[in-house]
């Protein structure tokens, strides 16, 4: 069961008196530790390595911080992430959070406030440091959809894209010799959304960049901005109460979610291309079989959903086999319990595109297509 909202705020609010009740030499350091272990986290390093403090304002019996005592030298060099880790594949942060609970635990107090210290400016780091702050942002939800993933435009936002440091970003290459780097303007589609160098697509999914491998890279780097938060909420569930957490998370789960559904449709739409464009060469006469993109909003993650159209062997390939497949599995998908109601909803909207791009014109007849 998940703690009280009210108790991480109050835990959130002590552990930064705690912080704040430290000489600021000590904070600066706390702060370069917590870095180097957030840091070290994030990118899986095979060996972290981290100090405590000299000497720490430790807590009084009334939870308030206290005199300066100092650190035992046998305590303060630590290891979080070692060999006999690696050889068990334990992920790192599960293993830095074990490490820091153990020093919460120990009988020196001083080892004990370090440990809270350490943890805290470990998270810290992630929420505050370690990720781009974005814009100000408010979404909507679709009708039936839990995460709110629509941008909502203000009405009073200027038409200009370089109002903000985070409205234009500079060319690269080697500016002019006594000019400014130039300023690339975002495109209105972009300026909606939280962090728009990673918008990849419009809200009619036009592509926005360069290559689909590139909206993909996009997407990843948004997976890795929740990642990161997820894991500063693992280590520290109280951080959930810290505003600039909710700001960020907010902003970038509704990105994450909308570029994510745009991407699964704007592939769809190429699997369609291109099942088009053999079927009029004749090049789908021995079988198809589809593994069409969805956005998984529990996960986070794109996953396919694979199914036959047309069994292995000598048939001729007619759009009805598509269309009939597609029903098939919109059946499946919504009695699939293992999805969340807006993931559900998302997949059957690919189905059905890929049943309206095979309907017939109007008026003209389908062919009939006996059951399997």
């Amino acid at each position: 069961m998940a703690p009280p909202a009210g108790h991480l705020s109050q835990e959130l609010e002590q552990q930064e008196a705690i912080l704040r009740a430290q000489p600021r030499a000590i904070q600066i350091f706390l702060e370069a530790q917590g870095r180097q272990l957030a840091q070290g986290i994030v990118d899986h390093l095979p060996n972290l390595r981290f100090t405590l403090p000299d000497q720490v304002a430790v807590q009084s019996s009334v939870e308030m911080p206290g005199e300066l005592q100092r650190v035992p030298a046998e305590a303060r060099e630590q290891m979080a992430v070692g060999l006999m880790d690696r050889l068990t594949k334990a992920e790192p942060r599960a293993a830095v959070r074990q490490r820091l609970l153990e020093l919460e635990q120990s009988s020196d107090r001083a080892v004990t406030t370090s440990g809270r210290l350490i943890l805290h400016a470990t998270v810290s780091s992630m929420v505050h440091t370690m990720l781009p702050a974005g814009r100000t942002v408010n979404y909507r939800a679709a009708e039936g959809d839990s995460i709110p993933s629509i941008p909502v435009s203000r009405e009073l936002e200027p038409e200009s894209a370089i109002t903000a440091a985070t409205d234009a970003i500079a060319e690269e290459g080697k500016p002019e010799e006594g000019r400014g780097a130039l300023l690339v303007p975002y495109v209105p589609a972009a300026r909606r959304f939280f962090l728009p160098q990673w918008v990849a697509f419009d809200d009619e999914d036009r592509l926005l960049v360069g290559s689909v491998g590139e909206a993909e890279a996009h997407v990843a780097s948004m997976q890795r901005y929740v990642g990161v938060l997820h894991a500063a909420v693992s280590l520290a569930p109280y951080v959930v109460a810290d505003p600039e957490y909710q700001r960020k998370r907010y902003g970038m789960l509704g990105q994450l979610v909308n570029q994510g559904r745009a991407l699964c449709r704007f592939t769809t739409r190429e699997i369609i291309a291109t099942i088009q464009a053999r079927s009029t060469s004749g090049d789908l006469n021995r079988g198809l079989s589809l593994s069409l993109p969805y956005f998984d909003d529990q996960d986070l993650e794109i996953r396919t959903r694979d199914f036959v159209v047309i069994p292995a062997g000598r048939i001729m390939f007619i759009p009805a086999f598509a269309i009939r497949a597609a029903r098939e599995e919109a059946v499946k998908v919504a009695q699939d319990t293992r999805l969340d109601p807006s993931t559900r909803a998302h997949l059957l909207h690919i189905l059905l595109m890929l049943e309206e791009a095979f309907q017939p014109p109007a008026g003209a007849s389908a062919p009939v297509v006996s059951p399997r």
